[in-house]
């Protein structure tokens, strides 16, 4: 078998098997995304339909009520987010208060940087962001410089889920505009990653516009056609015109 017959085995047509031997309950599930740019609704579609529960997720935002993440909060399947910003879902909101969400907020840099780290193999790292506000509560101090930091561990999941625009048989990936955001270091945080795209190539891409090499990631699978999601839909009130004008 060729190097390309090999790595062109990461190109599915379906992964919701593979998607389903490594996916069981209490799982940590990291999930790429900015709003719901460059979301893996397909992937979170196949993850709705296990069935699984208990899980942590670790995203940037928690989706809208019935879209994207807010799918799996809303059939009860999220036991505790791990995210920046959890705006936009009333579902989200009222599970907090009742005591059925648990929610670890962090500031959307050091978020970044803990996935980053992770996938980079470092342990943690020491930060200014978050010191002296409640995000510094429990967590190691240290002094550098005349100033004082706090000690961030990375972040290692046990499933990524990423959307990608384009990818080729080894599975490097491509990103489009913002959901090029938290897809990447998404990516590289997962001990198994699985990639939704809008392209397969049957070439290899060019490696100067790669975002995440292939060796971050196990499967690949085109994405069905769909609607662009947008969160808040806003148009230009049209002036009106006064006759004879």
């Amino acid at each position: 078998m060729s190097v390309l017959q090999r790595q062109s085995r990461k190109i599915r047509s379906s992964i919701a098997d593979e998607l389903r031997a490594v996916l069981t309950d209490g799982a940590t599930v990291a999930v790429g995304g900015f709003g719901l740019s460059g979301s893996p609704f397909g992937l979170l579609e196949a993850v709705h339909d296990s069935g699984v529960t208990g899980l942590t997720l670790i995203a940037n935002n928690v989706g809208t009520d019935g879209k994207g993440l807010g799918r799996l909060i809303e059939n009860g399947q999220v036991a505790k987010m791990i995210a920046s910003y959890v705006g936009e879902n009333k579902t989200v909101a009222r599970k907090y208060l009742d005591g059925e969400l648990d929610i670890d907020f962090v500031p959307q840099g050091t978020l970044a940087e803990r996935l980053r780290a992770g996938g980079a193999g470092i342990a943690g790292f020491y930060t200014r962001t978050g010191v002296g506000t409640v995000v510094a509560e429990g967590k190691p101090h240290e002094q550098f410089d005349g100033h004082t930091y706090l000690l961030e561990r990375g972040i290692v999941a046990d499933i990524a889920l990423v959307k990608a625009h384009r990818a080729d048989p080894a599975g490097n990936l491509v990103y489009r505009k913002t959901a090029r955001n938290f897809n990447p270091v998404v990516a590289t945080a997962g001990r198994v990653t699985f990639a939704e795209v809008d392209h397969c190539e049957a070439q290899y891409l060019d490696p100067d516009t790669v975002g995440t090499p292939g060796i971050f990631v196990d499967y690949v699978v085109e994405a069905m056609p769909r609607e662009p999601e947008i969160e808040h839909r806003t148009v230009r009130v049209r002036p009106t015109v006064e006759s004879g004008d």
